[in-house]
């Protein structure tokens, strides 16, 4: 019986998910403004077979705290361009922000990558976090989280017009006929709406892949609502088994209450792990990250995930009373994932934070390569997961390690690619 295949993306964030990687001795701190640093990182996820890098994005830096990680240093399109030219199958997927961008620009720039590269696009729709990101961009703060998906919603129908508005065989350039391109095939999109007005075509053809895989990260029922009219695969926050049937029951809930109540979403919890020879080895790199982990910057992304001020929280006292999620206006999936890890260890608010540090709240799985394929195959035999997006504690030390340890024992059960045998990122996925 051949086992179902997983997929794999990481997402490449500074020189590690956990806020103390860049404290450690052997860090790649020095990289993070260097393009070589990103293509090398790609490389290794090449060379581990994996469907897709993918970078996250933020479109502000404050530059005012000394501990102010300068991650997103590169625009994620411009970044993966370069690493395009060092790689020849990973996907590639840039995070694109609904509530920022010009649609007409964005498929422009993704067609014109996918073309570049013969079909290794996706790209990651997002409505943004910070009010801080609006201001760089004409607003005083960010409009509330329903207004910001109803402008998402009509921004990803743009962009899939804009995606298919003609295709590449209408570019005859015939000689001998005198016809550059044959007109009948070529119509603009005529999209008149709330937010855009949009006359087009795109003056890129259709992708060599269809289109340009599309991806969501939302987990808020409007997040889910969106993801199910627009996404082939959606990433998503889960702490632990709990958690991730409940994001799947949700999406699937809506999938039937859709248009397309047969429609196929593929699902790609984030995932942290610390890798060893024996369970006692990957434990002992977590210690080492947890040791250095910078308290007043682990406090700050705490009072971001729950919307609330942090800083004098008692370390080594129960975490304070917070309010059930239905009364939360914040990025509702990092804070049902605290909500989780309350319930599940009843922690202190120093062992909260540890919990959070890498990635903040991720399935994270600590141990030998067989152990932790034991942990990912549960998901996938459960249903909850069609693969999963990797979140490396340091890069490229966990990145190897992943590849190095994990990949030939996922290899060895049957659960994951040998070696490429598709081009496209669509292909890799096993979508249509």
């Amino acid at each position: 019986m051949v086992k179902k295949q997983i997929h794999l993306g990481v997402l490449l964030y500074g020189c590690g998910h956990h806020q103390a990687a860049w404290l450690m001795p052997d860090s790649s701190i020095e990289q993070v403004g260097k393009i070589s640093y990103y293509q090398s990182l790609a490389q290794l996820a090449e060379k581990g077979y994996f469907d897709a890098i993918f970078f996250a994005d933020n479109q502000a830096f404050k530059g005012m705290d000394s501990s102010e990680m300068p991650a997103f240093w590169f625009d994620p399109i411009v970044n993966l361009t370069a690493i395009s030219q060092v790689t020849k199958h990973v996907g590639l997927v840039s995070t694109i922000s609904s509530t920022f961008a010009n649609p007409f620009t964005a498929a422009r720039q993704l067609l014109s990558l996918d073309h570049l590269t013969k079909g290794r696009v996706g790209w990651n729709l997002v409505t943004s976090m910070t009010d801080q990101e609006a201001r760089n961009h004409g607003m005083s703060e960010l409009p509330q989280r329903v207004e910001r998906y109803k402008k998402a919603d009509e921004f990803a129908a743009v962009m899939d017009k804009l995606f298919l508005s003609w295709e590449e065989e209408a570019f005859l350039h015939d000689r001998e006929a005198g016809s550059i391109i044959d007109p009948s095939e070529i119509e603009p999109i005529h999209h008149a709406g709330t937010y855009f007005n949009v006359h087009g075509p795109s003056t890129t053809p259709r992708s060599p892949q269809g289109k340009p895989v599309s991806m969501q990260a939302g987990a808020s029922k409007e997040g889910i609502a969106l993801a199910t009219k627009y996404a082939d695969a959606v990433y998503s926050v889960s702490w632990n088994l709990k958690q991730a049937k409940t994001f799947r029951a949700k999406l699937d809930h809506q999938i039937q209450q859709s248009e397309n109540p047969t429609k196929k979403i593929k699902v790609l919890p984030g995932l942290v792990t610390y890798v060893g020879d024996t369970y006692e080895e990957a434990l002992e790199k977590k210690a080492a990250l947890d040791e250095r982990l910078p308290i007043e910057t682990a406090l700050k992304q705490l009072s971001f995930f729950t919307q609330q001020d942090c800083s004098n929280w008692e370390l080594d006292e129960k975490v304070p009373f917070l309010p059930p999620v239905e009364e939360f206006t914040g990025p509702v999936g990092r804070y049902e994932t605290v909500l989780e890890i309350i319930q599940d260890t009843d922690p202190t608010v120093r062992e909260l934070i540890g919990y959070l540090s890498a990635g903040g709240g991720h399935f994270t799985l600590i141990g030998t390569p067989k152990e932790i394929v034991d942990q990912m195959q549960v998901w996938i035999d459960e249903g909850v997961a069609d693969g999963f997006n990797l979140m490396p504690p340091t890069l490229p030390g966990s990145l190897d390690d992943f590849v190095e340890l994990v990949v030939p024992e996922l290899q060895r059960v049957g659960l994951f690619r040998e070696a490429y045998s598709s081009h496209s990122f669509r292909e890799h996925l096993g979508l249509k």
